[in-house]
């Protein structure tokens, strides 16, 4: 079975890109062929690999997945310190940002 393309008019409508203005985020629709529409899942998925998955062994899909959530869950939004976010974790980002959102 076929599944849409993610730039279907659920993704493109004015109606969720003023969704998305009012919310304070940024609408990004990025055009085939371009390796820095999706430089971030790219960065992501390098991290996992290296960092994780090429130094281990699994017996199982379930024993895998299950590692591969610890990574995200356990590892890399509570733990693992990003250059991007100056060095804090997601997790820290997003309390600060919550927060904020208190205080506002």
């Amino acid at each position: 079975m076929l599944r849409p393309p993610v730039e279907s008019g659920n993704y493109t409508s004015y109606k969720f890109a003023t969704k998305i203005a009012d919310m304070d985020m940024r609408h990004s629709v990025g055009r085939t062929g371009i390796c820095w529409d999706n430089a971030m899942a790219e960065s992501f998925f390098g991290a996992l690999k290296n960092e994780w998955i090429y130094h281990m062994t699994f017996t199982t899909r379930a024993e895998a997945r299950q590692a591969i959530v610890y990574y995200i869950e356990g590892f890399y939004n509570r733990r693992r310190l990003h250059s991007g976010l100056g060095y804090k974790t997601p997790l820290e980002v997003h309390a600060e940002y919550l927060n904020r959102q208190l205080a506002a």
